[in-house]
């Protein structure tokens, strides 16, 4: 393993080529889940500086990762080398998340691809950058992405989504809050 001062120029290449990215959370209870989520379709992570990345958060059926970045913050992203030279890169770092609607949402969207169903960014500073060999990580090749995911977020509509996030991404499996309901406007 080789620890980095930050995300430099070959890193970012290497961040920038890859299909699939992992993100590793949890909470601070002993009995609490850890959380690992497969993360992939284009446009939805973005490289900011050498100790600051993002990524769209698009709307699934459980919302643990804001639930424990609410908590305690504390994320780790991997990346694996599947084809070419062996090599996983980590990093470790505190995250936020900025949920669809908020003014400082709007100022990220546009580093991501249109995806209907976004429902915020995710916003690491990231404190240790390291990468390892990745020699038993096997050879896999891309064929295509899915779009299931984007298919079913827009047969859904922003209605049918907001209702949706609201039942399905409240709360953890744990119980802890994830994301907040949908503010309606107070009647005039």
């Amino acid at each position: 393993m080789k620890l980095h001062d930050g995300i430099d120029e070959r890193l970012r290449a290497f961040i920038e080529a890859q299909h699939l990215f992992f993100v590793a959370t949890a909470p601070l209870a002993a009995d609490g889940h850890v959380n690992l989520s497969p993360k992939g379709l284009p446009g939805t992570f973005a490289v900011l500086g050498e100790h600051e990345v993002a990524y769209l958060d698009l709307t699934g059926s459980g919302s643990e990762t804001v639930a424990h970045l609410r908590e305690n913050g504390r994320i780790t992203v991997m990346f694996c080398a599947f084809e070419g030279p062996p090599n996983i890169v980590r990093l470790h770092g505190t995250g936020r998340h900025v949920p669809l609607g908020e003014a400082e949402f709007d100022s990220y969207r546009g580093l991501f691809a249109d995806h209907p169903g976004a429902r915020g960014v995710v916003v690491i500073d990231v404190e240790r950058v390291s990468d390892s060999c990745g020699y038993a990580v096997p050879f896999m090749s891309h064929d295509r992405d899915r779009d299931l995911l984007t298919r079913w977020a827009g047969n859904r509509g922003d209605d049918g989504l907001a209702t949706y996030r609201a039942t399905k991404n409240a709360t953890s499996i744990d119980g802890l809050p994830a994301l907040d309901p949908p503010s309606t406007p107070a009647p005039s």
